[in-house]
């Protein structure tokens, strides 16, 4: 069994400033209407928290027509450094970009291959635990020989690293107003998802 789901992941917030970020999205979106401080685990298959927040009286003012009778599923808040993905499961992405030279790491050379080649993938991999442990990890770029941060290089997929993110479960499409008005409120750059578990 399983779910759509839409998420905005904050790809720049510290994972220190991450919770009392998360509570005034709440907050503001709480004041809105779009959410109650109810909590329930219903209609939601997240992989990161098991409850999240109960849609508010005035949720439809942000999502797709689905007819009245369209009930939505809870938002979840998640706080800490995590892998996001789109689609079903936890899967390497198909390449990586560096952001000093623009080099294309290919880590799945789809079609010849299905799954990720260990030489390639083991810089990212390590790093990103390393980033998910201290906040920090680095991966040097294969052609310009620079080393940088995780979190600064590009994914071909929907993949992103955040220490925040809002998952709205069983939900319409959200408009692209309020992507907009959220990814504002957050105050950072955000990778947006859409998926299903």
């Amino acid at each position: 069994m399983g779910d759509y789901f839409e998420r905005i992941v904050d790809v720049e917030v510290s994972a220190a400033e991450a919770g009392a970020l998360g509570a005034r999205v709440v907050d503001w979106m709480v004041s809105r209407g779009l959410l109650t401080r109810e909590m329930s685990g219903e209609l939601m298959y997240s992989w990161k928290v098991e409850q999240g927040y109960v849609p508010g009286p005035r949720w439809a003012g942000i999502a797709a027509d689905w007819g009245a009778d369209w009930l939505p599923g809870p938002v979840a808040v998640i706080v800490g450094r995590h892998v996001h993905h789109a689609g079903q499961g936890e899967t390497e992405p198909e390449s990586a970009t560096c952001p000093h030279c623009g080099t294309r790491a290919v880590i799945i050379d789809y079609p010849n291959s299905w799954e990720a080649d260990p030489v390639v993938w083991q810089p990212f991999s390590t790093a990103i635990d390393e980033w998910i442990g201290t906040g920090t990890g680095a991966v040097t770029c294969g052609t310009c020989r620079t080393p940088t941060p995780i979190t600064t290089w590009s994914w071909s997929d929907d993949v992103a690293l955040g220490a925040l993110a809002v998952e709205f479960w069983h939900w319409p499409p959200l408009s692209e107003t309020f992507v907009a008005e959220l990814s504002a409120h957050l105050g950072h750059r955000v990778a947006h998802h859409t998926g299903k578990f």
